[in-house]
């Protein structure tokens, strides 16, 4: 089914977000965990597509499994890293032939070792012309949907800068947003508006991961420039040797995070899982409590 169907029959949607596991022992783990988050019917699951393209075929089987062996509603990432145009359309062919509805259509990161995006010779430098090109393609196949940043984007000057390049994404199709994760959720309802008075009217869906271990602080400020807020890194630090509490510390306040999202009026929350079911289940069925209007 498409997302954009799914918009037209709930208030919310409650997804996750995956990535192919890398050897046979994470696929093992990848299954016990998934197995676990199905059961919560979620209204979609996205799949993530490797810098550079690097697990395209393990993206593409797992998205082909999800989509047609269990039934849920899958939107596959892909990134215009490294492929040509003609490269693009047979990819993105290939994907409509398996069925798949919705995709997430992003530039994608400079392939690792590299810190500058090149695109190809006869590629595409922005996600707004990946966008594009796929909506005059295949026009009405799929539900798009895209990145932004309520942070902004790392390469952005300025967030007016970044706004701007958003408002080119939606304008080339893009029929709904998926935040980049954050803590602080002033930093989201301060994006809406500005994003409102840009013109952008899309549905903007918050994505979100619990800090659950006290290395993944330096490592999520490296990886999105998110700011962890004092409250949460004062938490974390009194946990660091117990990773019990610590766990559960991350739980809690994703849980606050997210309720307090819900009653402010996002249209749901995006999941950001690592793979991992323990805290999304945990955080899952506390925060549906919370939603009220499940029609539109």
């Amino acid at each position: 089914m498409k997302i954009s169907g799914i918009f037209e029959q709930t208030a919310h949607t409650f997804s996750f977000e995956f990535f192919p596991p890398k050897d046979e022992i994470s696929a093992v783990d990848f299954g016990v965990n998934v197995g676990r988050l199905m059961k919560l019917s979620p209204s979609f699951v996205s799949v993530t597509y490797g810098a550079g393209g690097s697990n395209r075929e393990r993206t593409f089987a797992l998205v082909n499994y999800l989509q047609n062996k269990t039934g849920m509603n899958v939107m596959a990432h892909y990134t215009c890293v490294g492929a040509s145009k003609t490269e693009i359309i047979a990819d993105i062919s290939y994907l409509k032939s398996i069925n798949v509805n919705n995709l997430m259509l992003l530039r994608g990161d400079p392939p690792k070792g590299t810190t500058d995006f090149v695109p190809h010779n006869d590629g595409f430098a922005h996600a707004s012309e990946l966008i594009e090109a796929v909506c005059s393609e295949f026009r009405n196949t799929f539900t798009v949907g895209a990145a932004c940043y309520p942070e902004k984007h790392p390469e952005a000057k300025t967030q007016e800068e970044d706004i701007a390049r958003l408002k080119e994404k939606t304008d080339a199709g893009a029929d709904f947003l998926i935040t980049q994760f954050f803590f602080d959720n002033d930093l989201y309802f301060n994006f809406i508006n500005e994003v409102r008075n840009a013109g952008i009217r899309c549905r903007i869906i918050p994505g979100i991961i619990p800090l659950t271990s006290y290395s993944q602080i330096d490592r999520f400020v490296k990886l999105s420039g998110a700011k962890i807020p004092s409250v949460l890194a004062d938490k974390i630090a009194a946990s660091k040797d117990n990773p019990k509490r610590l766990v559960q510390t991350g739980i809690d306040y994703t849980i606050e995070q997210c309720k307090n999202l819900i009653l402010g009026g996002a249209p749901g929350v995006h999941f950001y899982t690592l793979n991992k079911s323990g805290a999304t289940v945990e955080i899952y069925e506390t925060v549906r409590k919370y939603v009220v209007n499940e029609t539109v």
